[in-house]
């Protein structure tokens, strides 16, 4: 007879926690699980049958793997946290006895966790680290750019601040910005680090508040976890390139308002440190001392000469030179196949891992250097860090006025200065001296737009469209949209059919009224026979029944440009009329073979296509009033 199975014993029972018993097995607090579940990546799941996994409750609750649960068990961070838990206790006896000196002892032995074993364990190569760091750029410029207060304190923006900053300087330092988009959240930006396309997002420079609504500390917990990420990620990526990190600050200029200009990059010392030298093993030969070195040395001169029965005299340790480095040896794992006669890797030779200093030897795309053979001013009511750091990342020069803070390589008299970035109205000035209008015409001034889309369309777009005080041309996003999405570049579709139509109907509108009545009572018989060969002529399937409809408008008197004209104009309504519709039938017998999460996934993406369908036509119906009146206007006769 079979053992008997017990409830709650096997199945999706034993597979699944629920949070209050993970809570209680951990014996940690829940806002201590929360910080837990966060650092280690563990997340709710939903079983398929909820009431199995809770043992026949159905009360609504949140279910983890029971092995995530037994992995955090054995997490060196809860056990840290456990201590700082008695820690706290005794704290607060402490002060609560007045033992101050007890106090201070236990304060300067608080118990401090780190976080570098969970960023090896969750990212085993460099390569899922720079993936994943999307999430944490978005999250280091949003609290670089938050007032500190009780709950976010100033050294902590203050490191957001340097971490953002170290980011930017390595984009523009190794030119590896791709796209940037301005949109009303903030700026998008994309970049390429080693292959993988980063993008995050940096709000614009606004007084910024934390909603009340919003979670602080669950934000703080990922911020502790990226902050750790990025000082990784960072490292590798400055010694790659071989620069110093981190980077050194110069506090004159950070007081002076600097931003990035106040941090130094400079190069690594190119000499390797001693390494110790590998052991040797001597051993002695007809009272000679010979090394395995000397033994391999010469089994290469053998297999040069070709003479393996010749004797060979080993030569003796002392003979070497004293400061010649020991080969380093690679064992070939390779097994031996003798079926196989492919050629195999020598022996000598390992396979390196790129590096950026490898990948910086292929050659680039023009665009990574696209500005420069230019330099910029920006003018002050311009946003200095955004432009500063889009030019200088993509080799251009800039400057900016003292009351956008200090560092400025050059003033505006500089005779180099080929861009002019204004973003105010074109205004006559009064009382330039004959220097000054020389140097206007010789710049172009342009709005801030032009080199966004510079750097988007990958090359030097013409100024005239962005000069100062014209209208500029749709912002588009540089990410991929699908295929259905609005393009303002692009010409509406039907748009001169529509406009064909709209100039037959005001031809039509005009007219005197006495004249309509004087002759309505002639045009009533020659309009039955019109509107039946106009009918046919809509109809027609073929060229033979529009041939026969063109002899009848010929019969019924109607010259051949007024039948072409009016031909097209029914043909055209009456594709509007019968507009190719499913079969609502077919869909609901497609939709009884689906399953119940199927169909509610199937409506869901049918109701996001209609959606966006009514978008795009409100988008188009909008773009021809505003092409109508301005031919209204620029034709006001």
């Amino acid at each position: 007879m079979g053992r008997l199975k017990q409830k709650g014993k096997a199945g999706a029972a034993k597979a699944y926690m629920t949070r209050s018993a993970a809570v209680k097995k951990l014996q940690c607090s829940l806002a201590d699980f929360r910080r837990l579940c966060i650092l280690k990546g563990i997340f709710p799941r939903e079983p398929r049958n909820r009431k199995k996994a809770n043992k026949g409750s159905s009360a609504p609750t949140n279910f983890y793997y029971a092995k995530d649960i037994a992995y955090l068990a054995h997490e060196p961070v809860l056990r840290k946290l456990r201590d700082h838990k008695a820690f706290a206790k005794k704290l607060a006896r402490a002060l609560g006895r007045g033992e101050w000196s007890s106090a201070q002892s236990l304060e300067e032995n608080k118990p401090v966790y780190r976080l570098d074993h969970i960023i090896k364990e969750r990212y085993p190569t460099f390569v899922d680290a720079v993936r994943d760091i999307d999430d944490a750029l978005c999250m280091i410029f949003l609290f670089a750019s938050l007032p500190s207060d009780s709950k976010v304190s100033p050294s902590l923006i203050e490191n957001c601040a340097r971490l953002a900053a170290e980011w930017q300087l390595y984009v523009m330092h190794t030119h590896s910005l791709r796209k940037v988009f301005l949109s009303i959240k903030g700026v998008y930006y994309q970049a390429e680090v080693f292959d993988q396309t980063v993008t995050w997002l940096v709000p614009y420079q606004f007084t910024q508040t934390i909603p009340s609504e919003v979670d602080v500390r669950v934000m703080l917990t990922f911020l502790e976890l990226y902050q750790t990420l990025l000082g990784f990620v960072f490292f590798k990526l400055y010694t790659d390139a071989g620069l110093v990190y981190p980077p050194p600050l110069d506090t004159a200029k950070d007081e002076g308002a600097a931003g990035v200009g106040a941090f130094n990059l400079q190069e690594a010392k190119t000499a390797r440190p001693p390494t110790t030298a590998a052991k040797v093993k001597v051993v002695e030969v007809d009272g000679k001392r010979v090394s395995s070195k000397d033994v391999r040395q010469t089994i290469k001169s053998i297999a040069a000469s070709g003479s393996g029965d010749a004797d060979v005299e080993m030569p003796s340790v002392d003979a070497q030179p004293a400061d010649e480095a020991d080969e380093e040896f690679v064992e070939d794992t390779t097994e031996e196949n003798p079926e196989e006669d492919a050629p195999t890797a020598p022996a000598f030779t390992t396979a390196t891992l790129p590096t950026l200093k490898t990948l910086s030897t292929l050659p680039q795309s023009t665009s990574a250097k696209l500005f420069a053979p230019y330099t910029f001013w920006l003018s002050r009511e311009t946003s200095r860090p955004i432009f500063e750091f889009i030019v200088r990342a993509f080799g251009g020069r800039i400057g900016w006025p003292a009351t956008s803070g200090s560092g400025s390589p050059f003033d505006e008299s500089e005779e180099s200065i080929t861009h002019v970035i204004i973003d105010r109205p074109l205004v006559q000035r009064a009382g330039e001296s004959e220097a000054e209008k020389e140097r206007r015409r010789r710049r172009k001034y342009v709005q801030p737009q032009w080199v966004v889309d510079c750097v988007n369309a990958g090359r030097i777009l013409l100024e005239d469209l962005y000069a100062q005080g014209k209208t500029l041309p749709p912002h588009l996003s540089p990410f991929g949209e699908h295929a259905e999405a609005y393009d303002p570049t692009a010409g509406i579709v039907g748009q001169g059919e529509d406009e064909e139509m709209d100039e037959d109907e005001e031809v039509e509108g005009e007219g005197d009224e006495n004249e309509v009545e004087a002759e309505g009572s002639e045009a009533e018989a020659p309009a039955r026979p019109a509107k039946s060969v106009l009918k046919a002529a809509a109809s027609a399937e073929d060229d033979a029944a529009l041939r026969a409809a063109e002899i009848a408008a010929e019969a019924a008197g109607i010259d051949y440009g007024t039948f072409e004209k009016e031909a097209k104009k029914a043909q055209r309504k009456a594709k509007k009329a019968e507009a190719p519709q499913v079969d609502e039938a077919e869909q609901d017998m497609n939709k009884m073979l689906m399953s119940n999460k199927q169909r509610k996934l199937y409506e869901r993406m049918k109701h996001g296509q209609k959606k966006r369908a009514e978008e795009r036509q409100n988008l188009e119906q909008k773009k021809r009033l505003i092409e109508k009146e301005k031919k209204r206007r620029a034709n006001p006769s």
